[in-house]
């Protein structure tokens, strides 16, 4: 557990030195309050821009799973972000349909391996939206 905190602790350093970039690529910081311990915790996640909303990809890796962040986000849909040096209230919701499906199928083009996330799982990669709140 501590490795994995101390790569955390890297990746949200070199994202607020470089401005929201990490190793060459843009990254937001998802915040979210655990939906067990009620604990706030900080996940970097890769996400697009559509309009003004900020959707992300529940991926695990294509683990069997979702991701801890994924069920706090359920249990807690209202929380921030950092994109860039902004930080931004959102409000979190799992999309659907055809929504979902043309999301997903530029963040493949964009980004070829979760392509290969979702041939490792048989469940369907959540695509969550963070719309802004006002």
């Amino acid at each position: 557990m501590a490795e994995v905190d101390d790569f955390n602790a890297q990746i949200l350093t070199e994202f607020r030195s470089n401005k929201g970039t990490v190793g060459g690529r843009s990254l937001l910081l998802l915040h979210s309050t655990g939906a067990k311990s009620g604990e706030e915790r900080v996940h970097p996640v890769v996400y697009q821009v559509v309009g003004e909303h900020y959707p992300v990809f529940a991926s695990y890796a294509g683990g069997g799973k979702n991701p801890a962040w994924f069920h706090n986000l359920l249990a807690h849909p209202n929380t921030t972000v950092e994109v860039g040096v902004d930080r931004v209230a959102v409000t979190a919701r799992v999309t659907a349909g055809a929504e979902r499906d043309t999301i997903w199928a530029t963040q493949k083009a964009l980004y070829p391996n979760f392509a290969d996330y979702e041939q490792k799982t048989d469940r369907q990669i959540p695509v969550v939206m963070l719309d802004p709140r006002g």
